[in-house]
């Protein structure tokens, strides 16, 4: 099965079921999603992990978000502000949406402008740490002029305006029930975090943090003949080899998200004959982070905070380029995507593959050369002074890391050979992974997330809405490191800090015109992997799986994959 296939077969099957539709809201009973990393939360501004935006996607939403095909759709909104129709002033500072007169949320009380500019103060409150901060990047303020008009006002001119409340990674929070949540605040609220009230299709009947969520259809939803389910059961938890079996061979479920699985194994999934795969590229890349900071535990609540005044708080030799340039050179990439993903996979060296225009052609990593990397390392004075077969740093601390991940067949299939590649050039490697419901949950408390980072290395994937990645990028800002003081919250997960690329980034928000934005991209990407950011490793196609009686699936790599689960539907079998 090709990547190719799946695609035709998806799009055939779109085309032979258009047109089909709910006769009305909740006539088609229950649906029933599993995605074998469960969701810990359902608010995405105290969450990295896409479970966790993709599952609250169903309840809570944004003004406006990118359809299957890139484009930016209004939402709760009546249309998409441009400069041509008057919604982005002429010298780019400022955006004027205009929500749709009579949304109401799932309660029954009025959707306003009051609670969208709550939202912006709950994600840039000071005291507090936000997941998604970097969407609100050069925002200077947000007014309500009245019930129906949002204005955001940009420090300087802002070609791309479309970063706040726009895309699954930014939904609206309701500002009654958020109200006494900002701040420090915010990871206490578990009743509110764990039930959001929406203006989504869905809402939260009971929610039991990574294992299963119960929603049934919202009696406020704007469209009255939406969702044709009445009943939804989200199960979290397992793998994905079970999640992918449980659509497409014994049709327990209707929807089984991110099957990480290798090629033949779902060929012969799809073989049972109940279910269908589908496909598509979008930036998704699985690569590994290079913690720049100090990850000794013996730092005790410091531990992965760079530049604290108290001690050594960068790393010990993972920000020399000779090394993390050498540990690159080991890895065969080609091999990797050949075991794990086949034709849903393809060789990148890049953070941004897509859109096409910021995928950067100036750098190669497809062939693999452990002399070269030996050498690369001997070289800059790291040895292996004792015979041990562990190489030392120049002042005499042994090259030995910790490798972390979620916990995936594929994933620990890349480790274990990684680990020998690496061994094999003289870095002494120890591998970890971890439940993926709680390597990529928000939980402040738990020692074990991505966003901590008690490791030197770590692995996983990331992507982002739209097909502008100036967001995206300021992931790599200096500031958006995560901290005790943001509650973990951040973005940069590395702490990696470069001068010129926070200016960079400045540049990029100024910047009007798409081959000079793509520009400013490319050089970006260059410079976040070159200086040591992290080790980009395959270019992965989404691939998730639907039964064959769930009609009005449409996967979007833009965004949420469950971005029109309103439209979703049973098909008769008879």
């Amino acid at each position: 099965m090709t990547l190719k296939s799946v695609l035709m077969t998806s799009a055939a099957a779109a085309v032979s079921l258009a047109g089909m539709a709910a006769a009305e809201r909740g006539s088609d009973g229950e649906v029933k999603i599993i995605y074998w990393q469960a969701p810990s939360i359902l608010n995405p501004f105290l969450s990295g992990g896409t479970k966790d935006v993709e599952s609250s996607s169903m309840i809570i939403e944004p003004l406006a978000r990118y359809n299957e095909k890139g484009e930016l759709v209004p939402w709760l909104v009546e249309e998409i502000p441009t400069v041509d129709n008057g919604g982005v002033s002429e010298d780019l500072t400022q955006i004027t949406w205009n929500i749709t007169p009579g949304l109401m949320w799932s309660d029954g009380t009025p959707f306003t402008s009051a609670d969208v500019k709550f939202t912006y103060e709950y994600c840039t409150d000071p005291e507090g740490g936000c997941g998604q901060i970097t969407k609100f990047e050069g925002v200077e303020s947000v007014e309500t002029p009245d019930e129906t008009t949002v204005v955001v006002t940009f420090a300087g001119a802002t070609p791309n305006p479309y970063g706040p409340f726009v895309g699954g990674e930014s939904p609206i929070l309701q500002m009654a029930q958020f109200a006494e949540c900002k701040g420090a605040a915010a990871p206490t609220c578990t009743d509110q975090n764990f039930g959001p009230i929406g203006t989504g299709p869905f809402v939260v009947d009971e929610f039991k943090p990574n294992d299963v969520i119960v929603m049934s259809a919202n009696p406020n939803y704007r469209d009255p003949a939406k969702p044709a389910f009445a009943k939804v059961t989200f199960k979290g938890g397992g793998d994905a080899t079970a999640a992918g079996r449980a659509v497409m061979e014994t049709g327990e479920f209707d929807y089984a998200w991110n099957l990480q699985l290798a090629p033949d194994v779902i060929a012969q999934m799809q073989e049972g004959g109940l279910g269908t795969p589908v496909a598509g590229f979008g930036p998704l890349v699985e690569r590994i982070m290079l913690n720049n900071a100090n990850p000794d535990p013996a730092r005790g609540e410091l531990r992965s905070v760079k530049d604290d005044p108290t001690g050594p708080s960068e790393h010990p030799f993972l920000g020399d380029p000779a090394v993390f340039n050498a540990m690159s050179m080991a890895i065969d990439r080609p091999l990797l995507v050949e075991i794990g993903y086949g034709q849903a996979g393809k060789v990148t060296c890049n953070w941004v593959p897509a859109p096409d225009a910021f995928n950067s052609t100036s750098m190669s990593c497809d062939t693999q050369d452990l002399d070269a990397a030996k050498a690369m390392l001997e070289e800059a004075g790291y040895v292996d002074r004792d015979g041990d077969g562990i190489r030392e740093t120049p002042d005499g601390v042994k090259m030995s890391i910790l490798y972390q991940t979620s916990t995936n067949a594929v994933r620990q299939d890349f480790q274990a050979l990684i680990k020998g590649w690496w061994e094999e050039i003289g870095i002494e490697t120890e591998l970890r992974n971890i439940n993926a419901s709680v390597f990529f949950g928000g939980d402040p408390g738990s020692p074990d997330t991505f966003q901590k980072f008690y490791a030197d290395v770590e692995m996983y994937a990331n992507t982002f809405n739209g097909t502008d990645p100036q967001s995206y990028l300021g992931n790599g800002l200096c500031d958006k490191a995560p901290r005790p003081e943001t509650q973990w919250q951040g973005e940069n997960i590395s702490r990696f800090c470069s001068p010129e690329f926070d200016a960079l980034h400045a540049q990029l928000r100024d910047t009007a015109g798409i081959d000079a934005r793509a520009e400013l991209g490319r050089q970006m990407n260059d410079l976040a992997v070159q200086q040591g950011q992290m080790i980009p490793l395959v270019h992965r196609g989404r691939l998730s799986a639907h039964a064959n009686t769930l009609g009005g699936v449409v996967l979007n790599v833009w965004d949420s994959e469950l971005w029109n689960v309103a439209d979703w539907y049973r098909i008769d079998s008879n």
